[in-house]
């Protein structure tokens, strides 16, 4: 019997940033991978600290379509939101076409929604619109292609600080178990999953307060500084922007405006209809 093919696409979030074994990174797709099928499972993770969904399109999708996955994980969007380049229709258009190229495949995707990275950093509420509007893009399109979708943008994974790691912004060890255990239960539900699910106790102790502080010190900083070359300047933009909302009581505009923006954006997809199209 051919060995199930899994396949996982992303950013640090899957490449498994924040739960690390050894020198190396492992993360809830290799976790979740292990509880995949009773028989043997080929896993590729595929994911790549910092990508954005055209990353994923134009580099992760032909090396995992070369593959042929039956599973393929596509979690991706947050970098995005992250960048100054941020087109709400741009990301809906790459992941149409990611999505389409595997189901267009007979591969079974995996989608998640994800929680706001402005919200675990105390950054401006325009951040936040971003992420609603990818999420938003991400529960249309998995509906349309039959994706396993998890939701994760719950204030659960907010409140909850032992699910994170020292940077506020990537899951922890526990984080990334409990990613693995939803993703299990629902692929269990569907008849995907048939081998033994996760284990959502972590088997290592969590990093004390002065390992974390000594990340941010060092690797913390390095992330801040990469960023901020980008988005800082619009970001001081979308703040002032939003200040001048609250003061005049017009914040809901911005609100209005985000959705009529991703409402465009899906509906630019629908009006090509895709032959491979689940």
């Amino acid at each position: 019997m051919r060995p199930l093919r899994f396949v996982a696409l992303g950013d640090s979030l899957t490449e498994g940033v924040g739960d690390p074994v050894g020198d190396v990174w492992r993360g809830w797709a290799a976790l979740l991978a292990d509880g995949l099928a009773e028989g043997p499972v080929e896993f590729t993770n595929l994911a790549v600290s910092g990508s954005q969904t055209r990353d994923v399109l134009e580099r992760q999708t032909p090396a995992g379509l070369a593959l042929r996955p039956d599973l393929v994980s596509v979690v991706i969007g947050v970098n995005d939101t992250l960048r100054c380049t941020f087109d709400i229709h741009a990301v809906a258009a790459r992941l149409d076409e990611v999505y389409a190229a595997f189901t267009g495949r007979g591969a079974t995707v995996l989608t998640a929604c994800l929680p706001d990275p402005g919200a675990m950093l105390g950054l401006p509420g325009a951040l936040a619109r971003r992420q609603r509007a990818v999420n938003a893009v991400v529960h249309a399109l998995s509906d349309r292609y039959g994706a396993v979708h998890l939701h994760a943008s719950d204030g659960a994974w907010l409140s909850d600080r032992a699910l994170w790691s020292a940077d506020r912004l990537h899951p922890g060890e526990r984080g990334h178990r409990q990613l693995a255990v939803r993703f299990h239960a629902l692929l269990a539900e569907s008849g995907t999953a048939s081998g033994p699910a996760p284990s959502a106790e972590p088997a290592s102790p969590a990093p004390t307060r002065s390992a974390s502080l000594r990340w941010l010190a060092t690797a913390g900083t390095g992330w801040v500084a990469r960023r901020c070359t980008d988005l800082l300047p619009q970001l001081l933009r979308l703040a002032a922007d939003e200040l001048r909302h609250r003061a005049r009581g017009t914040s809901a505009r911005l609100d209005l405006r985000a959705a009529h923006a991703v409402s465009a954006a899906l509906a630019a997809l629908s009006a090509v209809e895709r032959p491979d199209a689940a």
